[in-house]
């Protein structure tokens, strides 16, 4: 079965997940993403790429961070973004979800940007476009359930890229709550796919798929075992609002064993960095002196995922 992310041609027609795509896919959006960074890398280019087409944001599920780097990043290729806060309004009318996306598609729509608590409406999005010759526009999956966050995973390999330079000598550690994380299922796929000979995950078994091991991954219920001599730490939120049932203790039974402190950091090797896809809970997943030491590189991931965020957008309307 073809990949329905790509068009006949094998070019990027819609970003629903990183599993699947090949490394070229992979690596042409973050080359592109670093010709959108100013020499410093701390300012994001204003180009011109998409003036006259018109973004739609389709946020089903709160996310001002996510939401807000997106619109910036549209805006900064010049074009028209549309905010939709879809819970305010059509959804809680009772329309469909695909009633939705014919409404805005008659209003000249040529990209959606989604979000969406359920698993796979992205896809089915994407699938609906292709049935009724809508291939003109094309959808990016900004979250779906548990399943994906595409460009969260591409920002957070195009910052693995710029402070480690190669990938085919690294060793990256995701610690905390996997089980209910699309950021761990995409930063996962995306660092197979481009190379990365050990990915570590640490946590508790409660919160560890039991797949991981089939995947390739070396599973750890220690801290102080799994973070040894690892070049790149990344830490997961704390997914409180996906959890069912008591898979912990409590939070701070959570930091105490799996909270990274500076004493934990110091087992990784010197010129580790400290990734988190945010917001973070402070005393949770990561002690404030590690959040706003040397070694993090966390506000630089925000400002990498709005260069990432304008690679795929251009890269999909260059179609």
């Amino acid at each position: 079965m073809p990949n329905p992310q790509l068009n006949q041609h094998g070019e990027l027609q819609h970003l629903l997940t990183i599993e699947g795509l090949p490394r070229e896919v992979l690596t042409h959006i973050l080359d592109t993403a670093s010709s959108f960074l100013s020499i410093s890398d701390r300012e994001v280019k204003k180009v011109p790429l998409m003036r006259g087409k018109s973004v739609f944001n389709l946020f089903f599920e709160n996310s001002t961070r996510t939401r807000t780097t997106f619109e910036i990043a549209a805006k900064r290729l010049s074009a028209d973004v549309i905010n939709l806060n879809i819970d305010a309004s059509s959804a809680s009318k009772g329309e469909s979800l695909l009633d939705t996306i014919d409404n805005l598609t008659a209003m000249h729509a040529d990209m959606f940007v989604v979000r969406h608590a359920q698993s796979g409406a992205p896809f089915l999005i994407a699938q609906h476009l292709q049935n009724t010759k809508q291939r003109h526009i094309h959808v990016v999956n900004a979250g779906d359930g548990r399943h994906a966050h595409p460009t969260q995973g591409l920002l957070d390999m195009f910052t693995i890229r710029h402070y480690k330079q190669d990938f085919s000598n690294i060793t990256v550690a995701i610690v905390g709550d996997v089980l209910h994380s699309r950021v761990a299922r995409s930063d996962i796929h995306a660092l197979k796919i481009l190379g990365v000979p050990e990915v570590r995950v640490i946590g508790p078994r409660t919160l560890v798929s039991s797949h991981m091991e089939e995947m390739g991954i070396r599973f750890y219920t220690d801290m102080t075992e799994g973070l040894k001599e690892v070049d790149v730490i990344i830490m997961l939120r704390l997914q409180n609002e996906r959890m069912n049932g008591a898979l912990l203790p409590s939070a701070q039974e959570f930091f105490k064993n799996y909270g990274l402190t500076l004493e934990r950091l110091a087992l990784a090797k010197p010129d580790a960095i400290v990734m988190h896809p945010g917001p973070m809970n402070r005393g949770v997943e990561i002690d404030s002196a590690v959040a706003d030491g040397s070694q993090a590189v966390i506000l630089s991931q925000v400002t990498y995922g709005i260069a990432v965020r304008m690679a795929v957008m251009s890269i999909l309307a260059g179609n």
